[in-house]
C-alpha cells in the first residue's frame, strides 16, 4: 500500500495564472485539473470564443504529501485553500461533478456561496445524474445548487424538473 496515497487539494493561484501554473505541473508530471468553459469576448473590432476558468485564481491537484511543496515552489502557486484549519482536500466525486458540468451543454453560474440552504436533491436524469445538489431561488427563478465549500463557491445549473427527486431523509430506528 502506497504510505502517501494522492488526494485532490486546492491550490489558489496569481491573477491570470491558472492556465500557465496547470501547464508547469504538468510538465513536473504532477497531476492537475483546470475547469474551463468557453464564452465569447466582445472586443473593439472582434468577437472571439475564449476559454475561461471555471474558478478564478484556483487550480486542483492531486498529490501526496511528498509533493505539497512541489506544488507551493511552483512559480504561480500562491497558497493552498485552507478548509477547517487543514488544507482543503476534494473527494473524487466532487472533482468529477465539476467535469461532468464542463462537458455538459447545461447552462450554469458560478457564485461566492451567498445563498440560503434550500431543499436537497439527487439529479436522477440528464448528463449530471448522480450529483447531489439543492434548490435554490435565484434572481427569481428556481435553480439546482451544486456547493463546493472547500473553495467558497457555489455553482447553479438550470435543471428541468423531471430531472431530481428529493432526497429521502433517513428513518429513526425502532427502538
Amino acid at each position: 500500500m502506497n504510505p502517501f496515497p494522492k488526494i485532490w487539494h486546492v491550490i489558489y493561484t496569481r491573477p491570470r495564472w491558472e492556465k500557465k501554473l496547470n501547464n508547469l505541473l504538468l510538465e513536473k508530471n504532477i497531476e492537475s485539473f483546470l475547469p474551463l468553459y468557453k464564452t465569447f469576448r466582445q472586443w473593439s473590432d472582434r468577437k472571439k470564443k475564449v476559454e475561461l476558468p471555471l474558478f478564478n485564481s484556483y487550480l486542483f491537484v492531486k498529490i501526496s504529501k511528498n509533493q505539497y511543496y512541489e506544488v507551493l515552489s511552483t512559480p504561480g502557486a500562491v497558497k493552498y485553500i485552507y478548509f477547517e484549519g487543514k488544507a482543503a482536500v476534494l473527494n473524487e466525486n466532487q472533482i468529477e461533478a465539476i467535469k461532468k458540468l464542463i462537458q455538459s451543454d447545461i447552462t450554469f453560474e458560478v457564485l461566492e456561496n451567498i445563498l440560503p440552504i434550500g431543499t436537497k436533491v439527487a439529479i436522477t436524469k440528464g448528463a449530471l445524474q448522480g450529483l447531489q445538489g439543492e434548490i435554490v431561488e435565484y434572481k427569481g427563478s428556481m435553480r439546482t445548487c451544486i456547493r463546493i465549500d472547500q473553495i467558497n463557491r457555489s455553482v447553479l445549473v438550470n435543471v428541468p424538473a423531471g430531472y431530481y427527486e428529493k432526497n429521502k431523509e433517513p428513518r429513526a430506528k425502532n427502538k
